[in-house]
């Protein structure tokens, strides 16, 4: 697939690449336990994984570090998810678009309609974050995409806490 890549769009592919977690992700991961109701899934998931980015899936597939979903719940808080304000959901990533990617605590992820957070408009894309942090990069090694690990390392697994592996 990657060989195709350049013949079929006139560039070559950019980076597929999920980053291990170090000290400091991990750090930022048990600060956002501290000030936010951080689902359990995304703390197993910092706990391994630094970030992902996958520039040539769809627009681009970006899964933040740690550090930066809590700068950003730090400076503009967390994002409304149902009109009642009474469920919030943390901005976890980005499709390179412009969209962004909510986690609510409840499982679910959300997608923005617009780059704008302020009043977001959301459509659910998932009942739960398996498909979006567990299995996607399974499924891109299968997919046959040019996915690395950025320490050289082949790709793992990833299953949040709960999960059945192979799942």
């Amino acid at each position: 697939m990657a060989g195709e890549f350049e013949h079929r769009h006139g560039f070559p592919p950019g980076i597929n690449e999920v980053r291990p977690a170090d000290h400091d992700d991990r750090a930022a991961a048990r600060t956002l336990v501290q000030v936010s109701l951080i689902p359990a899934d995304l703390v197993t998931f910092y706990d391994s994984i630094g970030d992902i980015t996958w520039e040539d899936v769809g627009n681009g597939y970006f899964i933040a570090p740690a550090s930066d979903v809590l700068l950003r719940l730090q400076e503009y808080g967390p994002v409304d998810i149902d009109a009642d304000e009474k469920a919030h959901g943390l901005v976890i990533g980005s499709n390179g678009g412009g969209l962004s990617y909510v986690a609510a605590p409840g499982g679910a992820v959300y997608r923005t309609r617009t780059a704008t957070l302020d009043e977001p408009e959301l459509d659910k894309v998932a009942d739960d974050r398996r498909p979006l942090l567990g299995t996607g990069a399974s499924s891109a090694v299968r997919a046959g995409d040019r996915l690395r690990l950025s320490d050289g390392s082949a790709a793992r697994r990833v299953t949040p806490a709960g999960a059945v592996p192979g799942a």
